[in-house]
């Protein structure tokens, strides 16, 4: 697993992550989900999910701040069974990452992007657990550490923790206190999996560690800009430009998977 850079590429990847900085800003997620997804179509998959992990890490850092220090000890506290249970999940599918060949990697990857679009569109309305609709439930800490351990498990192997996004958008937050909120669960997720990479090896050089630090710089850029954006664009006008661009890249990935593009 081993990152060749070229001027071609490191523009690719200026502007993958730039963008997807910017979904972020402006939906409150999307980040590792357009970057991973975009980036396992050009990289070997596994490099892909290992590269985002420090750009991420950045991310939610930006976006943390966001939260005051009394929302920062409240929401510490009420998400702190779902956050520990994720960070254990996290660490198992880390330590899978690797092991993992690259085709059904990606046809992974794609069916767990159309699977976001599926559960988060709404034309067409879709079965939903009682889990994420009945708030008592989902307020219960034994069904926190559940989610947060599945959960981490396909974080740490793909990136994606659009289950711990759909989960914490049950709780029915202000769209801000949401974006807070699901940064601060990713902020510890990311900042041990910072560690455990170095540790399992899957920063097989210092040119792939040293990239994905620089990745991190157009990655909180795009996150800025997209913050000033939110106000100024829809809510369908967001959900559509996430939902349209992560469609076709889920399509791509499958494709890609099964050798036909």
């Amino acid at each position: 697993m081993t990152l060749a850079l070229s001027v071609e590429l490191v523009a690719t990847i200026v502007v993958v992550v730039g963008v997807a900085g910017a979904v972020n800003g402006v939906a409150g997620f999307g980040f590792a989900v357009v970057g991973t997804m975009v980036l396992a179509a050009t990289l070997d998959p596994a490099t892909a999910v290992a590269f985002m992990i420090i750009p991420m890490f950045a991310v939610n850092v930006a976006l943390v701040g966001d939260l005051t220090r009394e929302e920062l000890r409240t929401c510490g506290i009420r998400f702190a069974p779902l956050l520990v249970a994720a960070l254990v999940g996290t660490i198992l599918g880390m330590a899978l990452l690797d092991r993992l060949p690259g085709p059904p990697l990606r046809i992974l990857l794609g069916f767990v992007s159309l699977g976001f679009v599926a559960t988060n569109q709404r034309i067409i309305t879709l079965p939903t657990s009682s889990i994420t609709t009945d708030r008592a439930v989902a307020d219960a800490p034994l069904v926190m550490a559940v989610v947060g351990a599945v959960s981490g498990v396909l974080f740490g192997a793909t990136n994606v923790g659009v289950q711990l996004v759909a989960f914490v958008r049950s709780f029915d937050l202000s769209h801000g206190l949401f974006v807070g909120v699901v940064a601060l669960v990713f902020v510890g997720i990311n900042g041990l999996r910072v560690v455990a990479a170095g540790a399992l090896g899957l920063y097989p050089d210092i040119g792939l560690a040293l990239a994905s630090v620089a990745a991190a710089v157009p990655a909180v850029a795009g996150v800025t800009v997209g913050k000033r954006l939110r106000e100024r664009v829809s809510e369908r006008l967001r959900r559509a430009l996430v939902l349209g661009l992560l469609t076709v890249i889920g399509v791509r990935l499958i494709l890609g998977g099964l050798g036909v593009v």
